[in-house]
């Protein structure tokens, strides 16, 4: 009789303890699923700045760019990489099944969306007063990119394009991003 009240006992507290680490697991998820909502949102409230800067260059804020230049870069890259490390089983979250079976693919345009914010920092360094003339496109110029993104071959190539021409080229890693990844 002492073995199977033990038993018992042991058969309770494993099930208890089971049902603690699956609530503790979809927490977790949705912790992540939460602090990556908030860094995109912080992310497209970033570039949201920029993009008023570019519309109307008489608002350019050197330090304002940087901040959001450094805020997109903060939370892209590897940061990004790893809010989708696993699956987060969560009804909150709009990830897409497919990022970790294409993960390289994943890792790349979170990176290629780093790279782009560390141009628009540098950007912003070299151009502490007024918007120049070097950060903006020149009227016909062409963009390249497209629908399934772009990447600067190299950092003297993405330093020496218009910080415009960057910002588009990470709107469109942006865009691409969430249409292979991202489920409506």
């Amino acid at each position: 009789m002492r073995l199977t009240a033990d038993a018992n006992k042991f058969g309770l507290f494993a099930f208890m303890t089971a049902i603690l680490m699956t609530a503790a697991m979809s927490s977790a998820a949705e912790d992540v699923v939460a602090i990556r909502q908030a860094d995109m949102k912080a992310m497209a409230a970033a570039a949201k700045t920029i993009s008023g800067m570019f519309k109307d260059p008489t608002t350019y804020k050197a330090n304002e760019f940087k901040w959001a230049a450094d805020t997109i870069r903060d939370r892209s890259g590897g940061v990004l990489s790893v809010h989708f490390v696993s699956e987060a089983d969560s009804r909150q979250s709009k990830a897409g099944p497919n990022i970790l079976k294409e993960r390289e693919r994943f890792d790349s345009i979170a990176n290629d969306l780093r790279d782009y914010a560390v141009a628009l920092d540098a950007a912003a360094q070299n151009n502490p007063g007024q918007m120049s003339a070097s950060m903006r496109m020149k009227p016909g110029e062409a963009m390249g990119g497209g629908p399934l993104g772009t990447h600067v071959r190299n950092e003297q190539e993405l330093l020496a394009m218009p910080a415009e021409h960057a910002f588009h080229l990470m709107l469109q890693t942006c865009t691409t991003c969430h249409a292979k990844f991202r489920m409506e």
